[in-house]
């Protein structure tokens, strides 16, 4: 709650508050000296009002805009001086690096996005066919962006600035070999007794049976594929990316 600066009668100052007003002209006023952080912002207010002051004669009569002009003139009165002394390449290559600064910024950004939609297409591609759960999509995508950056347009593992090696200790670690790692390091990721020539199920609470690949060339049939296709959709899609 905030003090009120006067009272005219003793009586009305509540008594909690007697201590902070003092008598002044007949009247009982808020003791503000008492308090140190009204002084200190007291000093503040002074040294902040001095230094605005002393910037104003500083600056006196001096219009913002003009000094932005005579800038802009000496800047090209400099270019043009340099060109007559022969410095016409360095003049041109700083005029390109300004013109160009936000193409470039733009083109770094695009390619850290299509960088990263490739990334993410290529290791979904791979763990769906080891039976990626569709909810561990957004997990999986957010391991490979860590680890993977496209070399030659091909992802491959690093470990900071390190080539991170395959199975064989000397080979490029591929991304076959990442996703059958996660089987092991974050088995959440992927449906149960998914594998080989069988993706498990996950609808219906059978997320522990294994089924047969109706889409496989071996086990090709057209019935269990439109039924699955009716019935579960999202793992019809993944038995699809299986076979």
């Amino acid at each position: 709650m905030a003090l009120k600066r006067k009272y005219s009668k003793r009586e009305e100052i509540p008594t909690e508050l007697a201590g902070h007003y003092v008598e002044r002209d007949g009247a009982f006023v808020l003791d503000a000296e008492s308090d140190p952080r009204v002084d200190e912002m007291r000093a503040t207010s002074i040294a902040t009002l001095k230094e605005l002051k002393e910037w104003k004669e500083r600056f006196a009569g001096i219009d913002p805009e003009e000094v932005k002009k005579l800038a802009a003139e000496k800047a090209r009165l400099e270019e043009e001086q340099r060109i007559k002394d022969g410095k016409w390449n360095d003049v041109l290559a700083e005029k390109v690096k300004v013109a160009v600064a936000p193409v470039v910024a733009e083109r770094d950004a695009l390619t850290g996005r299509l960088t990263a939609i490739q990334i993410d297409q290529a290791v979904v591609t791979e763990a769906t066919k080891r039976g990626l759960r569709p909810t561990a999509i957004p997990d999986i995508t957010s391991r490979a962006r860590m680890t993977f950056k496209l070399v030659g347009g091909v992802p491959q593992a690093f470990d900071g600035e390190q080539l991170r090696t395959g199975k064989d200790g000397v080979s490029p670690m591929t991304l076959a070999e990442w996703v059958d790692a996660l089987g092991s390091d974050a088995p959440h990721l992927f449906e149960a007794n998914a594998g080989g020539g069988a993706v498990g199920s996950g609808s219906g609470g059978a997320a522990n049976r294994s089924v047969v690949n109706p889409f496989r060339k071996e086990t090709l049939n057209i019935t269990e594929q439109m039924r699955l296709e009716k019935t579960d959709p999202q793992l019809a899609a993944r038995l699809k990316a299986a076979a």
